[in-house]
């Protein structure tokens, strides 16, 4: 349960996509996923893309250089190694490493963020919900491919806010993208024995959970158990999360919130929900399914929120699919 709309991730993906990122939860729903917007391009090379140098191998920062002004009209992709990894497909989440550039001045727009041990940034593979320019370069290459991909900033940040950059929408840039691996859309731990008295939880094949509610009064206080077991790492305080989730309301088993109805995963900061969703995330491992019934008292007091009154209480089942700290 979202407090602040900001969007939570490191470096240069912050201010970049900060206009079209994923939310948590309780944000704002990003659009649903169209064939249109999972087509892949197939951007062609071009002269833009071909004329920018790469000083290292992949997964090191890519230190690109290019005959400034560079003019650039229309999208160009070129792939300076392609990868033996599985092919990124639209509606995919996959970890990247960016670097990018003001074609004019050849300068980095902001640091590089990904490479030489850093971690990776999670992004979808999807136009609708992030940023055209990364999401034209990895489509339809295998993963840990290294990939530049030129264009208007028009044409590479669509509706991001640019002002930040000192760009105009005709300005060139660049983005040097490594392609490192995908982020699963389930929980992938082994499954554990229901606890007594929490909502029976069961899965459809996408993974999805179906949330039926006991006949019996809510406890008072937040409860969490595990429903899949995973082995990953723990996540830590102020740990960003990539999650699916599902909410309902104890009172009516009625879906307030859902990743998975907005078609991908979400990510944010553990620090910026909820109590009662902190809790539930806070000291579980990576590939880890839990589920929380969550009282007033650890969620929106007695204001409550939309859909949600002052004595209603949540329950929540949660993948855990990826933390970085």
């Amino acid at each position: 349960m979202r407090k602040t709309l900001s969007v939570l991730a490191a470096g240069f993906v912050v201010v970049a996509l900060a206009a079209c990122s994923s939310g948590s939860p309780s944000a704002t729903p990003t659009p649903t996923a169209t064939s249109a917007s999972l087509t892949c391009e197939n951007v062609k090379p071009g002269s833009a893309s071909d004329s920018v140098k790469i000083a290292s191998a992949y997964g090191a920062d890519p230190k690109a250089t290019f005959t400034t002004p560079l003019k650039a009209t229309k999208l160009e992709r070129t792939v300076i190694s392609k990868g033996d990894g599985a092919e990124v497909k639209g509606g995919d989440s996959i970890d990247i490493a960016l670097a990018a550039y003001n074609g004019t001045t050849g300068k980095e727009l902001a640091a590089s963020a990904g490479f030489d041990g850093q971690s990776a940034q999670t992004v979808s593979v999807d136009v609708n919900t992030f940023v055209p320019g990364i999401v034209r370069a990895v489509e339809c290459l295998p993963l840990k491919s290294r990939i530049v991909i030129t264009g208007t900033a028009k044409q590479m940040f669509g509706k991001a806010d640019l002002t930040q950059f000192s760009l105009k929408d005709t300005d060139t840039v660049v983005f040097v993208i490594d392609s490192v691996s995908k982020i699963p859309t389930r929980a992938d731990g082994t499954p554990v024995a229901p606890t007594a008295g929490f909502p029976t939880v069961k899965l459809a094949a996408s993974g999805e959970p179906n949330i039926t509610i006991p006949k019996t009064d809510p406890p008072t206080t937040t409860k969490i158990a595990v429903l899949k077991q995973g082995d990953g790492e723990v996540v830590q305080s102020g740990d960003t999360v990539t999650v699916q989730y599902k909410g309902v309301l104890w009172r009516n088993g009625a879906t307030f919130d859902s990743s998975w109805s907005r078609g991908e995963p979400a990510s944010f900061q553990t620090t910026g929900v909820v109590a009662g969703f902190k809790k539930a995330l806070e000291g579980q491992k990576v590939g880890s399914q839990v589920i929380a019934i969550v009282p007033p008292a650890d969620g929106y007091g007695t204001k409550g929120s939309g859909d949600i009154t002052a004595t209603d209480t949540m329950v929540f089942v949660i993948d855990i699919l990826k933390t970085v700290r």
